[in-house]
């Protein structure tokens, strides 16, 4: 099955959970299960989203958007941290709320629907497991293994509760629990959006590894300008300024150009390299442009 389509049958899943969640948490006065519940609806938000950026990721790019569409996974990313922390908010009021006034607790039902929600989140699990890095589906998965720990508290408190039927508090500090697994997830998902946005070298680039790599290819004198950042958890880009050794035809110096693209590409994930050839370094080595207040219009490079 395509990532789409999993997706899909995860939120289909995860929906239906939602409703039984919501149904029998209000009928057997379960704040456990209707935290649970608010666990699966940012998850269902979860899914949705990221469907929607796995579908956009596959248009073409345009004139418009000439890098397509493959930021649309961080912003689903992001927007998914933001809308658990928000549920977790709501989660941790009424669990205060509950503890300062407890209820009884149907212990019967709560067991009932948090081994359900249990054995679907495993299910839905499953479905999104894969080997690459991507940070949509890792955020899409991250939700149901968080889900999946989340129904297991509220098991565990169901379960106690059918044996003690007076240790109400434990329904309430379930849904405590609930959202501390809530949070520590959307933690992580949003550094790792942010460092995105924020076009950051991905974390496991080495610059240094790297500049020595290209300078190591024959016929490369120095590297310089050198930036590396994610388009998407998947698709990398580099530009850089390459010194030539010993003044090249324009062909050899195209040549010396592929050679790098190929020495980095494959070991260091870089999908796409913009390299600038010069025989000489540029005049403007020390000068950061983006910290100039008024760059001279002409500056001369020396290009074969």
């Amino acid at each position: 099955m395509d990532r789409s389509r999993r997706l899909a049958v995860s939120l289909v899943l995860n929906l239906g959970l939602v409703v039984a969640q919501v149904a029998f948490g209000l009928v057997a006065h379960s704040t456990g299960l209707l935290a649970d519940a608010g666990h699966n609806l940012t998850d269902v938000g979860a899914l949705a989203l990221s469907l929607v950026a796995v579908r956009l990721t596959l248009r073409p790019a345009s004139p418009a958007r000439s890098f397509g569409n493959h930021r649309a996974t961080i912003l689903a990313a992001l927007a998914n941290a933001v809308l658990i922390a928000a549920v977790t908010v709501l989660i941790v009021v009424s669990a205060v709320h509950r503890l300062l006034h407890p209820e009884h607790v149907e212990a019967g039902i709560v067991v009932a629907v948090a081994a359900a929600g249990l054995v679907v989140n495993g299910i839905a699990a499953l479905l999104l497991t894969e080997k690459g890095h991507d940070l949509n589906m890792r955020a899409a998965l991250l939700h149901m293994v968080g889900d999946a720990l989340a129904s297991s508290a509220v098991l565990v408190a169901g379960l106690v509760l059918l044996t003690v039927p007076s240790a109400s508090w434990l329904d309430p500090v379930s849904s405590l629990v609930v959202a501390a697994i809530i949070v520590t997830q959307a933690a992580g998902v949003f550094r790792a959006s942010i460092a995105v946005l924020l076009e950051s070298t991905p974390s496991d680039v080495d610059l240094g590894h790297l500049t020595e790599a290209m300078a190591g290819v024959a016929g490369v004198g120095g590297v310089h300008d050198l930036h590396v950042w994610s388009l998407s958890s998947e698709v990398r880009l580099l530009s850089a300024h390459l010194v030539l050794s010993g003044h090249p035809t324009l062909e050899e110096a195209n040549v010396v150009g592929d050679r790098v693209k190929l020495a980095i590409g494959e070991p260091f994930g870089i999908a796409h390299s913009t390299l600038e050839l010069e025989c000489e370094p540029c005049a403007d080595v020390d000068v950061d442009p983006c910290a100039m207040e008024s760059a001279p219009v002409a500056t001369s490079h020396h290009h074969h």
